[in-house]
């Protein structure tokens, strides 16, 4: 399943319209006009950005397929993405052991399409972060972006290979890609002690910048708000795009 992406425009305020939206993927509207808000809070409503959504499919993931919680990540990425990025597609990477395979959402065709992607992907594996962040960063290196990388990599514990992990994160972070990292699960869990620990890998001693964001959805995800989402997923991307600048990583 290939994806065809290359980014082609910049400009000033959201990159889809509104009206193209609402014509092209009416039930999307909503959650555009709530990631619009909490973009313009973060004060990055002229921002563009590549999108892209990291989904696992570690035998654990199951019941959140199968209930439509990862549809309606996707669908709420999508809603993002359709202010950030004027291609009104987000590419979505599946892993488990592997990379499972490679695909995109967009606003002519995101109804029910994780689900049946899912499906059609055999089994589910372990939990292996690396192979899926480095087909992101082959993706986003070979599309010819010039706009920053936003990565929603959602994930329900922690990688079988930490090691490797912990590398192309911090091998990525002279890229300009943002990791932001969404766990599916009980907050308190020491699943997610890995993942708090990315978070926290030091600056500038292990990475140039702090180029990974954490923040745990909770066990029944689709019970958070949008704009609380939102929010989070906007919680650590503005000081990463400043510090990138800052760097020489990212330039306007």
């Amino acid at each position: 399943m290939a994806i065809d992406y290359v980014k082609r425009t910049a400009g000033r305020g959201p990159a889809v319209d509104l009206r193209k939206v609402a014509s092209r993927a009416p039930g999307l509207v909503d959650l555009y006009k709530t990631a619009r808000h909490s973009l313009e809070s973060a004060g990055l409503g002229d921002q563009r950005a590549a999108v892209y959504l990291v989904l696992d499919r570690s035998g654990s993931m199951r019941r959140y397929y199968k209930d439509g919680t990862v549809q309606h990540l996707a669908e709420q990425t999508l809603g993002l993405s359709a202010n950030l990025d004027d291609d009104g597609t987000v590419p979505v990477v599946f892993f488990s052991t592997e990379v499972d395979g490679m695909a995109e959402v967009g606003l002519d065709a995101y109804e029910n399409r994780i689900g049946a992607l899912h499906e059609s992907l055999g089994h589910m594996g372990r939990t292996n972060y690396h192979l899926a962040m480095q087909a992101v960063i082959d993706h986003y290196t070979a599309s010819g972006a010039t706009d920053p990388g936003l990565v929603i990599f959602q994930t329900d514990g922690g990688p079988s290979s930490r090691t490797a992990a912990e590398h192309v994160l911090c091998t990525a972070a002279r890229l300009p890609l943002f990791w932001q990292f969404v766990g599916f699960g009980d907050p308190d869990s020491k699943q997610f002690d890995f993942l708090r620990r990315l978070d926290e890998l030091p600056v500038p001693g292990r990475r140039p910048v702090d180029n990974a964001g954490f923040f745990p959805a909770g066990p029944s995800p689709r019970s958070l708000s949008d704009d609380a989402l939102y929010r989070n997923l906007m919680s650590e991307f503005p000081s990463w795009l400043s510090d990138a600048r800052g760097a020489g990583i990212l330039r306007d």
